[in-house]
């Protein structure tokens, strides 16, 4: 069967291409956009390291075809800093040692990411519970769960805003 078009808001731009239907997401984000935290690991969206955002929710980037995702706004762990300034999460992250081969990093953010859309103020077992379908063979998840704790803390003090440029949230519901 011949590519299809793909476009895709990624990040808040938009990028066009081909794809064959075969072809998973993930090998189109990482490969024809450039965007290489979306990680390759299981394939079978056991491991969460391609976890993205898709229209609002997480996903595993490894079990969706990249012509299903034509039309749709997606956010990586790139998107979620300001231009040269981290998002929270991000320097929490950096901060609390969370992270060492730095593998399953970007599908913990993005899994913590959506975690405090949905809840500002997470308790250890709500954020252990976000991030349940993310593995880390590195650092025993203690100080992960800890930077998801402090991004909260600082997010709390902070106006919301959109991680791509600022704005301000949307009447409908609020962006980190």
């Amino acid at each position: 069967m011949s590519a299809q078009p793909v476009s895709l808001t990624v990040n808040g731009r938009v990028h066009e291409g081909y794809a064959e239907p075969r072809r998973l997401l993930s090998d189109f984000l990482r490969d024809d956009v450039g965007l290489k935290s979306v990680k390759l690991s299981c394939d079978i969206g056991i491991c969460g390291s391609c976890t993205i955002m898709l229209g609002g929710n997480t996903v595993r980037a490894c079990l969706m075809f990249a012509v299903q995702a034509d039309g749709e706004e997606i956010l990586t762990a790139e998107g979620l800093a300001d231009g040269p300034n981290l998002h929270p999460l991000q320097e929490a992250f950096w901060n609390s040692h969370a992270l060492q081969c730095g593998y399953c990093t970007p599908g913990m953010l993005m899994s913590a990411y959506q975690l405090l859309r949905e809840n500002d103020n997470p308790t250890e077992s709500e954020i252990r519970a976000a991030i349940d379908g993310n593995l880390c063979r590195c650092t025993g998840y203690v100080n992960i769960v800890k930077a998801i704790g402090l991004a909260a803390e600082k997010l709390r003090e902070q106006p919301r805003t959109s991680p791509t440029g600022g704005r301000p949230v949307p009447p409908d519901g609020p962006t980190l």
